[in-house]
Parts: structure tokens; sequence; C-alpha cells
């Protein structure tokens, strides 16, 4: 499931536990991440499942959910 895969590499990245990151959780508010943050996680993810991320759509990222939404997208 991509949900479980994003929700590892973002602890990772983060620094922070697995068990507090939810679908519906903004990455900047809830999780405390920063632009840079949020640029790296994509471009780990983007490595991880072989797709590009459009540039214009990495800025509308606000919730882990997106990040989803829109690595299933890409793999289509």
């Amino acid at each position: 499931m991509i949900f479980e895969k994003v929700k590892s590499i973002v602890a990772e990245q983060l620094g922070i536990a697995e068990d507090t990151i939810k679908m519906e959780s903004n990455i900047i508010e809830d999780l405390g991440a920063d632009s840079l943050d949020i640029v790296e996680m994509l471009m780990t993810l983007e490595e991880e499942y072989g797709v590009s991320i459009p540039d214009e759509k990495i800025g509308q990222v606000k919730t882990i959910a997106e990040i989803v939404e829109m690595l299933e997208e890409c793999q289509k």
C-alpha cells in the first residue's frame, strides 16, 4: 500500500514516529515539515516509485493523502 511506504519515508525524513502520521495529516502544520523537507520527501518518493512528479504539483501538496493520490496518478 502506497500510504504505508509514504508514512515510512515521511517519518524517517522528519525524524518522527510513524504512528503520528495519518492520511489527513497536514505536512507542515501537523508534522512540522518545511518546504525543503517536502521537496526532499517528494524526490525520495519519485525515486522509490520510478515516477516524475510535475513541479507545479509539488507546491500544491498539503496533506499525506494528497501525496498518496499524486503517486497513484503518476503510476497510471
